[in-house]
């Protein structure tokens, strides 16, 4: 019944793999060394890795047969927290994209094409999620 929800945190986590990689290779660039937004879009991105590391942590526990309410209200808040530094990440993103060398808006384009990657795949893993916990544990962790 989880195994669907640990592929899709599991496909967005790789994608933070890559968005982390890109973006802190900026950092040991000299044209890029001290690139406008990406400082602050790492105050959220690295908060978000944390968020989607528990969820597939929590994700695979259910999957192996562990089951308690509390893995599973740890897997909601942090996929909903990740969402949220989601939001953060991507606005750090596009002041990179706008303040990059024009020989880097590229590659920032790139690593934004992989932080769409990254929410579709945790948008995914909270639709299925819910069709196995309903609607009520995701609008209690909201609150």
């Amino acid at each position: 019944m989880w195994r669907p929800v640990s592929v899709q945190l599991n496909a967005s986590l790789n994608g933070e793999q890559m968005v982390c990689s890109m973006s802190t290779q900026l950092f040991h660039i000299p044209q890029t060394s001290d690139l406008q937004g990406n400082e602050e879009m790492h105050t959220h991105l690295v908060p978000a890795s944390y968020h989607r590391v528990t969820a597939v942590g929590s994700a695979e526990r259910l999957l192996n047969g562990e089951y308690h309410p509390s893995i599973v209200e740890t897997m909601i808040s942090c996929m909903q927290s990740a969402e949220q530094r989601d939001r953060n990440v991507r606005a750090g993103l596009m002041v990179m994209r706008d303040a990059a060398p024009a020989s880097f808006k590229p590659f920032i384009e790139n690593i934004i094409r992989w932080q769409d990657v990254t929410e579709m795949h945790l948008r995914n893993a909270r639709l299925l999620s819910m069709q196995i916990t309903g609607p009520a544990p995701w609008q209690a962790q909201a609150q």
